[in-house]
């Protein structure tokens, strides 16, 4: 094995998120990421509809589901396949496909109180590359949210600091009354990751 993947390696089990998601029964650290940002602005409540994008292995779908209760409706949606999540409806698509979005929208039975998105693209470890794929699929994020929120609805999706992320931050602004960043504790320190809560799509 590398020194830099032994490394990775004993940075991940030693990771106290890491320690706390396998306690807690959550698939994955990121749970905490969404947990945080939701004990902050409350972006999760009881009955709501949530459109989980990318959202293998299903730790943020886990944390929705949880706090939509059985009167809310939760769709996850990933290329990958995602083992069965209880109370969430789980898709294998791509959802730049129209049929896999008619899909989505069939199965949340109406429109969508909250699109989450916490996709990442596969890593080239060149900068621009990287920056330019992670913006792209930020972007497919915005115009589906757009497509099946309610006009009282959210966002929360990721996004990378970087060349592209002022272009990003401006398309969400145009796009949505309210638009915050927020970067988790939950982030490594070393991620260039952060994450955009916009609230309210204008009309189109």
């Amino acid at each position: 094995m590398a020194k830099s993947s032994k490394a990775w390696l004993h940075r991940h089990v030693s990771d106290a998120y890491v320690r706390q998601a396998k306690a807690a029964g959550y698939r994955s650290r990121a749970a905490y990421k969404l947990l945080e940002i939701d004990q902050k602005d409350r972006l999760l409540r009881p009955g709501m509809r949530v459109l989980d994008l990318g959202a293998a292995p299903g730790g943020w779908s886990q944390v929705a589901a949880r706090k939509v209760g059985p009167r809310g409706r939760v769709v996850a949606i990933d290329l990958l396949e995602i083992a069965p999540i209880s109370h969430v409806t789980v898709l294998e698509g791509d959802v730049r496909e129209p049929q896999a979005r008619a899909a989505a929208l069939e199965a949340l039975g109406g429109a969508a109180d909250l699109v989450l998105c916490d996709l990442s693209p596969n890593l080239s470890g060149i900068a621009g590359v990287d920056q330019a794929r992670a913006a792209e699929l930020a972007g497919l994020a915005l115009e589906l949210a757009c497509e099946v929120l309610k006009p009282s609805g959210a966002l929360l999706v990721k996004v990378f600091q970087g060349e592209a992320f002022d272009e990003v931050l401006s398309r969400v602004k145009r796009a949505f009354q309210a638009v915050a960043v927020r970067k988790p504790g939950a982030s490594r320190g070393e991620s260039r990751e952060t994450y955009l809560l916009a609230r309210g799509p204008k009309p189109r």
